[in-house]
């Protein structure tokens, strides 16, 4: 889906200004947005959103490898059944060798089979530390090695540097790391807003208080999205009183992201917590399957409200860090190192499991412990990027600096 590239726009606010900085900080303080981050309207028009689970999901629950005997031995109590027609608790066949976890039948399955959704097994970074922490903090930089990262740019923000014209937005309470840059980029939390946060006559007080500032214009916009938003959860609420659309979890949420992103911004991240399950994980039910349900519907949700914007969309499923292959003594895994992704899209090249692969047996473990590395995510990312912007291999290297992209055919 190849996009036109246009010159990055002087969007940026004069951080030396300290006045402009205080302002800045206290719209963000005040409505939940970072200011000075709207710009005039784009010309980009694909879409890409990335979904961070943090935590390190349990990957070999998720793209289950049913034709592994060692799958089974490793995990007495927490496998997912073979796939069985007669058994709703059982793998939902993909191929020959993988399968889905059976939360996922009514949401991601269905995306899968109409060319939608895939899967990137044995993915990830070159971090080591297995360190949620850490971990988390390489990926959103994005740049090379183990040592002197500068944590004060995030990826997501130089790619909105090189697309030019595309408008971010985070939907987290703070600005992550993989958004922090050159660039200031609007955060917005969806989650437990039941309401505007002013009424008319504090947003008019409040923007009063910015006329003929230089942040005026930005202030206003600030305050119109955030009540915007703020009205449509606020009837989403009453709506969900007849049961027309639960009120809770990530499926409502989505649906929020989806009608700004739809409308608004071009580049979205969010993140969903939960994931680390080292106690009681369980199998086909479970934390685990309850998590990948609720993710499975708020995607399929995020689909269905883009409409036809769905075909120039691409979602990206990532994880620091998958969990060791083998089940532990409190029925859980631990931290460990390979992963899968997921890419969603009505535009993608979907239905398989892409990407390199390995055994699933005891020789092809990691440390013999983990799923290995074999697909690096900034090669994949920057083989992505390089199709739906058609960016050069130099714009790239300011995405992912060192990284060598890799085009994976996902669009």
């Amino acid at each position: 889906m190849p996009d036109q590239k246009k010159s990055p726009e002087n969007i940026g606010i004069g951080r030396r200004n300290f006045l402009q900085r205080t302002a800045a900080l206290t719209l963000a303080s005040a409505t939940g947005l970072n200011a000075g981050s709207l710009f005039a309207a784009p010309a980009v028009q694909n879409r890409f959103l990335l979904v961070f689970l943090r935590g390190g999901y349990d990957a070999a629950n998720l793209l289950v490898p049913y034709g592994s005997s060692f799958y089974y031995e490793s995990r007495p109590t927490i496998a997912i059944s073979k796939p069985d027609a007669r058994n709703p608790q059982a793998a939902l066949a993909l191929d020959g060798s993988w399968g889905l976890h059976p939360a996922l039948r009514d949401s991601i399955a269905p995306l899968y089979q109409r060319k939608e959704a895939l899967f990137i097994p044995f993915a990830g970074t070159d971090d080591l530390t297995r360190s949620h922490f850490e971990t988390q903090d390489s990926i959103e930089a994005g740049q090379s090695g183990l040592k002197n990262r500068d944590f004060s740019s995030g990826f997501m923000n130089r790619l909105t540097q090189a697309v030019g014209g595309a408008q971010p937005i985070s939907f987290t309470d703070a600005l992550p790391t993989i958004f922090k840059g050159g660039i200031n980029v609007a955060n917005v939390s969806l989650r437990g807003v039941g309401k505007a946060v002013f009424d008319e006559r504090q947003s008019a007080l409040l923007a009063s208080m910015y006329a003929g500032h230089p942040l005026e214009g930005s202030v206003r916009e600030g305050l119109d999205l955030r009540q915007e938003v703020g009205r449509e959860i606020e009837q989403e609420m009453k709506e969900a009183s007849r049961d027309a659309i639960s009120p809770k979890g990530f499926e409502l949420e989505a649906r929020r992201m989806a009608r700004l992103m739809r409308e608004r911004y071009q580049l979205g991240f969010v993140d969903v917590g939960g994931w680390d399950t080292h106690v009681n994980q369980g199998g086909a039910n479970g934390a685990l399957a309850n998590n990948l349900d609720n993710l499975g519907r708020g995607l399929s949700a995020y689909a269905q409200e883009m409409g036809p914007m769905w075909k120039q969309t691409v979602v990206v499923v990532v994880s620091e860090f998958g969990r060791t292959f083998r089940e532990n003594g409190t029925r859980g895994t631990d931290h460990g190192h390979g992963t899968v992704y997921w890419v969603l899209g009505g535009g993608i090249k979907g239905g398989r499991i892409v990407g390199d692969q390995a055994g699933v047996d005891q020789a092809s473990l990691f440390q013999n412990r983990d799923f290995p590395v074999l697909n690096d995510y900034r090669a994949l990312l920057g083989g992505l990027f390089k199709r739906m912007y058609g960016l050069s291999t130099d714009e790239i290297q300011t995405v992912f600096p060192g990284s060598t992209a890799r085009d994976y055919g996902l669009v």
